[in-house]
């Protein structure tokens, strides 16, 4: 910090309000300390010690929901990197409150972690830039907002490209979309999946056939009793994430029709009928997301693609075929 003080030309006080993001630091200011940073690669001092002394280091993971089983998924799989490398892992839940990312992320960053995996809740991590200097920050399956940073996602447009289009392919007109969050990019980007294959399919978008507020069973079941009761209801539906597939199962139990999920789930294999589901690979997304904290720790300078877009793929099963007379047929025998 000496160093980063004399380079700048301001004091040790200033260089800590600048670390800390105070608001009371002028801008220009700011971009001095920032670039002093940069030049002599200031990393705190506890985390380099870390790596020379081969002690066990920490690498954070910040997901929205680790009961989740997308979520929890991508965390064992980190940890299970972790643990191969002789690293340990710290994980917390961000809820659905975005309010609350900041609070927790900065509490997990003043611990000068080896680096965090997040999967973020916020519109807006600008705020994180002063903390990437010397943190490694790798995103999964949601990008950063205002923050250049390394992100692993998955093809959120194809598949829900793929899986309308499947639903079409059935003879369903008349597909409903359930979601569980309005503003997130991951939903966003199912949704014009959605509508891109209606309008391939010369099929009208109907608003009246999409709800986001399908986060628990409560929320499912009075979606769909809402779709049931429009004059020309649905005959199919996609659901836009895991959380809101298991939600809608028991309504679907009651008042059957075709069925996807993007993403799959424990046991959706063995329900009846069986769902049919876009298939996701969260492990592999932890792997990389785990690796890439660890080398950009190690070589901060290096040249990386920031964004890898993991591919995603349709996993037929018997629920988007309900409906379908060979399936009514063989239910009857």
């Amino acid at each position: 910090m000496r160093e980063v003080a004399a380079l700048a030309g301001v004091s040790l006080k200033t260089v800590s309000r600048v670390f800390n993001n105070d608001r009371h630091v002028t801008p220009a200011t700011r971009h001095r300390v920032e670039m002093a940073l940069r030049e002599v690669n200031y990393v705190p001092n506890a985390l380099a010690t870390t790596f020379r002394a081969g002690r066990t280091a920490v690498i954070g993971i910040a997901v929205p929901d680790i009961v989740d089983p997308f979520f929890a998924a991508v965390s064992r799989s980190v940890e299970n990197f972790a643990v191969a490398h002789g690293m340990s892992t710290l994980i917390t839940s961000l809820g659905d409150d975005p309010s609350r990312e900041r609070p927790t992320l900065e509490s997990m960053l003043s611990r000068q972690l080896s680096g965090i995996i997040v999967a973020p809740v916020a519109p807006d991590h600008a705020w994180l830039q002063t903390w990437a200097v010397h943190t490694p920050l790798v995103f999964v399956d949601r990008p950063p907002v205002g923050l250049t940073a390394d992100s692993f996602r998955e093809d959120d447009h194809l598949g829900a490209l793929l899986a309308t289009e499947h639903l079409i392919e059935h003879g369903h007109r008349r597909i409903a979309f359930i979601g569980d969050t309005r503003y997130l990019p991951t939903t966003n980007n199912r949704l014009r999946g959605y509508k891109d294959a209606l309008r391939k399919g010369h099929i009208d978008f109907d608003p009246m056939l999409v709800t986001l507020e399908a986060a628990d069973r409560d929320g499912a079941r009075t979606a769909l009793d809402e779709f049931w009761r429009l004059p020309d209801p649905p005959t199919a539906v996609f659901s836009s994430n895991a959380r809101s597939s298991m939600a809608m199962i028991p309504a679907l139990q009651e008042h059957p029709a075709a069925a996807i999920s993007f993403g799959d789930f424990p046991m959706a294999d063995l329900l009846t009928p069986s769902l049919t589901v876009v298939a996701q690979d969260p492990e592999r997304l932890g792997s990389l997301a785990a690796a890439r904290a660890v080398d950009r720790l190690r070589a901060p300078d290096a040249t990386y693609e920031s964004t890898t877009y993991l591919p995603v793929r349709l996993v037929e099963r018997e629920s988007c075929r309900v409906g379908d007379e060979t399936y009514r047929r063989r239910k009857r025998a």
